[in-house]
C-alpha cells in the first residue's frame, strides 16, 4: 500500500504495510539511519522523532497513523531550540558511546520548543523515557539547561 509521509519538509511515497513502525519506513525505506532501535518497545528512547512537534516514539507508532502529520527526524531538526541543543552537546561533550544521543537531542529540542526555561525536575522527567546506556544524564541536564540560557540571551 503506498503512504504519503512528509518527512524533514519533504513528501515521500512509501509501498508498504500500513502496519510497518515508522522507525523502519525511516530506516529501511528512506534510508534515514540517525533514529535508532533499542528496546522496540517504546522504552528507551532511542527512536524518538518529533510528529507535529512532539517527541514520539518511532519504534511503537504504525506508518499509516502519521500520514499527513509532519515527521522530523535528527536529520531533519532545525530550529532555534536545535540548534541551541546541539551546540549544547558538542560544547559539554555530552555523548559517550553516542548511541542514544539522536533521540536524547530530538527530545531535549522538543522540551525547550514546549518550556523554554525549564527547571531541572522538568527537564529530568522530559528525558526520564530516554535511556543512555553510559549514563551521561549529568552531561545532558548540563546541556539542556545551556541550551535553555543560549534561547533566553
Amino acid at each position: 500500500m503506498s503512504i504519503s509521509l512528509t518527512v524533514n519538509g519533504q513528501t515521500q511515497e512509501v509501498d508498504v504495510d500500513p502496519e510497518t513502525p515508522l522507525l523502519w519506513v525511516l530506516r529501511d525505506n528512506l534510508r534515514l539511519t540517525g533514529t535508532k532501535f533499542g528496546c522496540g518497545i517504546a522504552q528507551c528512547g532511542a527512536c524518538t522523532v518529533l510528529i507535529d512537534g512532539f517527541a514520539s516514539r518511532a519504534c511503537v507508532t504504525p506508518v499509516d497513523a502519521v500520514a499527513g502529520t509532519d515527521i522530523r527526524t535528527i536529520e531533519g531538526l532545525e530550529g532555534p531550540e536545535a540548534e541551541a541543543v546541539q551546540a549544547a552537546w558538542v560544547d559539554l561533550n555530552v555523548p559517550q558511546c553516542g548511541y542514544c544521543q539522536s533521540g536524547q537531542v530530538v527530545a531535549a529540542a522538543a522540551l525547550l520548543q514546549e518550556t523554554p526555561s525549564p527547571t531541572d525536575q522538568e527537564i529530568d522527567d522530559a528525558m526520564a523515557g530516554n535511556l543512555c546506556r553510559c549514563a551521561t544524564y549529568a552531561r545532558i541536564r548540563l546541556a539542556v539547561r545551556q541550551a535553555s540560557e543560549t534561547l533566553e540571551g
